[in-house]
């Protein structure tokens, strides 16, 4: 890969990129708000897997959860925060800057110094 895509993956948010982590802001991205449940089902995760990653995201201000009761029975709701927001676009300007990258990689093919 040439050098624009080195530095480009060097500036990935690792705390988006992870897949679970990244279909949580994803989903967010797209619905307002999302009960753990909609986005456990969504995601096709367990409880504990995605309350891990979800708590990872509130540390970091990407998401804000809303803990409350309906009647008796406890409920969360997340929404992506408005720095979870500008961090996703700035992952999705980066993921776009290596695709264009590699497509113009793979259409000049392997350099002079490379095995071919």
């Amino acid at each position: 890969m040439g050098h624009l895509g080195q530095d480009e993956s060097q500036a990935l948010d690792r705390l988006i990129h992870e897949p679970m982590r990244l279909g949580i802001v994803n989903a967010l991205a797209v619905s307002p708000t999302l009960t753990f449940n909609e986005l456990k089902r969504h995601l096709g995760t367990t409880d504990g897997n995605l309350s891990v990653h979800a708590r990872k995201l509130e540390k970091a201000g990407y998401v804000s959860c809303l803990k409350y009761f309906n009647g008796r029975t406890p409920n969360t709701r997340y929404r992506l925060t408005p720095k979870g927001r500008q961090a996703f676009k700035s992952y999705l300007g980066h993921m776009k800057a290596l695709i264009r990258a590699t497509r113009a990689g793979l259409q000049s093919g392997p350099s002079p110094t490379q095995p071919g």
